[in-house]
């Protein structure tokens, strides 16, 4: 069977909440060749892990995080948000995706990687997000690993591709098909997918030859790797 990597969208969420340091250090536990986490900025500028504007859905906390500072959001979640700085930390030695969800500007991505480099973490963090996004974090560090997200089947003009430069090319699973895979090998890229839940949508996507599989469901994938 095709060998794929590994990895754990926001941890492990089915066994500890998303984007949390047990979450991630669950993940790598059961075999996660690299985390995936979503990092957003505090009013005070310090990059934390969470995926929505609010705490509302995982915190029950109706503030959006770009009005909070870092100690705040430390308080009203019981010290549960980490910031990028403790992922880095918790993962120290593993892959680490980050995903910058939202509209991010240059002067934010900026922050984000200053945070990567200041942990020396350089060589084993990638990015993931739309091409806005990753054409902020290409001119912030030429020679950041991207996996450009791209939500249709149809490919990323040329003209974007010579601007982001990217390593990968990441669909949501559903637009995976053998003439895409291909057509992306083709052209030199890897494929990454994201995010399928079921042993089924797996074995597929292992079938067509991926290159990385994102999923919430970790321990399975790592058991179809097993054979």
């Amino acid at each position: 069977m095709h060998t794929v990597t590994a990895v754990a969208h926001r941890g492990a969420p089915y066994r500890f909440r998303e984007n949390t340091i047990d979450s991630l250090r669950s993940a790598l536990e059961q075999g996660a060749d690299a985390v995936e986490i979503d990092v957003r900025l505090t009013r005070d500028r310090v990059p934390v892990l969470l995926h929505d504007e609010t705490l509302k859905r995982l915190w029950e906390k109706d503030r959006p995080l770009w009005s909070l500072s870092s100690e705040s959001v430390r308080e009203l979640t019981a010290g549960g948000v980490p910031t990028l700085a403790e992922a880095l930390a918790a993962t120290d030695g593993s892959r680490v995706l980050l995903d910058l969800p939202g509209q991010v500007d240059r002067r934010s991505v900026e922050r984000i990687l200053d945070v990567v480099r200041e942990c020396g973490a350089e060589d084993r963090v990638y990015y993931c997000a739309g091409a806005p996004t990753m054409l902020a974090v290409r001119a912030a560090d030429p020679s950041a690993e991207i996996a450009l997200t791209w939500t249709s089947a149809a490919p990323p003009r040329a003209a974007v591709l010579e601007a982001v430069r990217p390593r990968w090319l990441n669909y949501r699973f559903g637009l995976v098909t053998r003439a895409l895979a291909a057509r992306v090998h083709r052209d030199g890229y890897l494929l990454s997918a994201w995010t399928p839940d079921t042993r089924r949508s797996m074995r597929r996507l292992l079938d067509l030859g991926v290159d990385s599989i994102t999923t919430n469901r970790i321990d399975a994938l790592c058991a179809l790797r097993k054979g």
